[in-house]
């Protein structure tokens, strides 16, 4: 399991996605407003090689008239991935390990495999910030049992309502899309016919927290 070093980062994560988030397509803010963010939520995935870190971070943007909470899928590496600089949101020094490449992990294929095998149960979430503690907040469940995780391939798509990753299955060649919801709307629920999710809880305005999909799975057409 990964171990969490408490410890400094410079630039912050949240210093990074203060000049990344305004330019995705997915960003509810006004433009050329600074965000104003703080952490307030998610978990993390344990990569089976130990080599990438993997976090879900729920982001709280309060700069605008109400409250904004956004899904950011990180991955973290010790190198940079090759030919895939459009998905970096920046680098930072660890205290620890050092100069770490920080990635969009929609992008990143470790990230993406190990949240399909949440999905299908095959991947224990973990809390975000203490090490070797499974969270048993998070829930991942698919309808059908005994699904190969391995993926022979992803495409990735960005828009207004968020982020789709097209997946091909190794085993079988089946397509299917999992849908990231990056802005959470707390006590939101999967649309249509969904054939997976990932729940988690997600911050309300007053303080309290409330049942929220992260991803929801469908069937590619």
């Amino acid at each position: 399991m990964a171990v969490i070093h408490h410890t400094t980062l410079t630039p912050t994560k949240l210093e990074l996605l203060a000049s990344w988030l305004p330019a995705q397509p997915w960003h509810r803010g006004t433009s050329g407003q600074q965000p104003e963010l703080a952490r307030t939520g998610g978990f993390r995935l344990d990569d089976p090689e130990g080599e990438v870190g993997i976090e879900f971070m729920a982001v709280t943007d309060t700069s605008g008239d109400q409250p904004v909470t956004y899904q950011v899928p990180f991955s973290y590496r010790g190198a940079p991935i090759a030919g895939a600089d459009q998905a970096l949101i920046g680098t930072t020094e660890h205290g620890v390990l050092g100069q770490r490449w920080v990635y969009d992990g929609t992008r990143d294929p470790v990230l993406v495999a190990q949240l399909f095998a949440l999905i299908v149960g095959e991947a224990e979430p973990q809390m975000q910030s203490t090490s070797n503690t499974p969270d048993t907040s998070v829930t991942g469940w698919f309808a059908e049992t005994g699904t190969k995780t391995a993926l022979a391939s992803t495409t990735v798509t960005d828009d207004q309502s968020g982020t789709d990753l097209l997946v091909e299955t190794a085993a079988d060649g089946r397509r299917l899309t999992i849908h990231i919801n990056r802005v959470l709307e707390p006590g939101q629920g999967a649309e249509g016919q969904a054939l997976g999710t990932v729940t988690a809880d997600a911050p309300l305005p007053d303080g309290t927290r409330a049942r929220t999909t992260f991803a929801v799975v469908h069937a590619h057409p």
